[in-house]
Parts: C-alpha cells; structure tokens; sequence
C-alpha cells in the first residue's frame, strides 16, 4: 500500500509491471492538493499519425488525479475510484515529453475533483482534463 509520506522514488517504483511503467509514466512533484508528472511521446504513446495518442493523455490525467487523491485520504479506512473523465484535446504533440499537472479543485468527503492540464515542452496546453474521483470506505 502506498504511504503519504514515500519520496518520488518509492512511488515511481509503484508504477512497476503497471499502465504506467508502459507509457513511461514518471511522477515529478506529489504535493498536498498539487501533482506533477511526465510521459514521452514516443512509439509506446503516439497513434498512427505520428502524434501523441487522447488515450495516452488521458491516462496520464487520471493516473496524476489518481495518485493526488490517493496521497490526501487516509488509505487505512478508504479507497479510491476514478468516476468520471472528461478532456479537451486543444493542440498535438509529435516527441519529446508532455507534462501533466493537477490540481484538486473540489475535496470533499465522497468526492473529489481535479482539473489536469497537459502540456508540452515549451509549456503550451495540450489537453485539459477534468477527473472526479469517489472517496470509498474499504470494506473491512
């Protein structure tokens, strides 16, 4: 099980033998309310076309809203879901790396909201994404 207060490097090494280790998912910042990660956009993410896959981002997206939730809830008595997802994919990219950045918008007691904007290297929005995540209690 995760833990709040694991360094980047125990909670990139979650990511072994998952989605994340195929897309080349790596988190930069985990903060309280705020999370930073990267993928490549290289042949494990682009579509035929040559161009960074709306799937790719999108699980980038849920993967930083995933993990946002995760590290502000107390894991011992709840569980997180993804619920909804919803993006506008404004601009492409075609290599380099893309930057997801979330920030908890709505924490609630049941729910949260992120808003999850994707950018490429220089800082242009790729994608913007908004994620609502279910707080569940675990079935004990």
């Amino acid at each position: 099980m995760i833990q709040k207060n694991w360094t980047l490097d125990q909670l990139n090494a979650t990511n072994k033998n998952t989605l994340m280790e195929q897309l080349g998912i790596e988190y930069l910042i985990v903060e309280d309310g705020f999370v930073r990660a990267r993928m490549p956009v290289d042949d494990r993410t682009k579509q035929p076309m040559g161009l960074l896959h709306g799937g790719g981002s999108l699980a980038l997206a849920e993967t930083v809203g995933g993990i946002g939730s995760t590290m502000i809830v107390d894991l011992e008595i709840n569980d997180v879901r993804g619920s909804h997802m919803s993006a506008n994919h404004i601009r492409s990219a075609k290599d380099g790396w893309v930057y997801a950045e979330a920030r908890i918008i709505h924490r609630g007691r049941n729910t949260h909201i992120w808003n999850i904007d994707i950018l490429g290297e220089d800082g242009q929005l790729i994608s913007t994404c908004r994620l609502t995540n279910f707080i569940i209690p675990k079935q004990l």
